[in-house]
């Protein structure tokens, strides 16, 4: 018997609970749905320009790797330029202290 009052006071809970929203809902149902429909597309409208505020911000870090990856080359360049500098001397320098021993 319990199990059958249970169900009962749910019933008449939900449908009492239904009809009180119903009487207090501040709009009707279709401006309810109006309003609905507008947020969602004004989310879309909002994931759509997140969207494409990461691909540019994308794009221009990519932009910026490949700036910085240039100038690292250039400056890798250099000291590779500058090693071999030394190399050379170092050997010049070897050559003449040899032919003095």
């Amino acid at each position: 018997m319990r199990s059958k009052h249970f169900w009962t006071a749910l019933a008449i809970g939900a449908a009492a609970g239904g009809a009180i929203a119903l009487l207090y809902a501040p709009q009707t149902g279709t401006v309810t749905r109006k309003k609905l429909k507008r947020n969602f597309e004004d989310f879309g409208d909002t994931l759509e320009d997140a969207a494409e505020y990461l691909k540019d911000q994308a794009e221009r870090l990519g932009k910026e790797a490949e700036r910085f990856i240039e100038a690292s080359k250039d400056q890798f360049d250099g000291v590779v330029d500058v090693a071999n500098g030394v190399v050379k001397s170092a050997t010049k320098a070897t050559r003449q202290v040899s032919k003095l021993i």
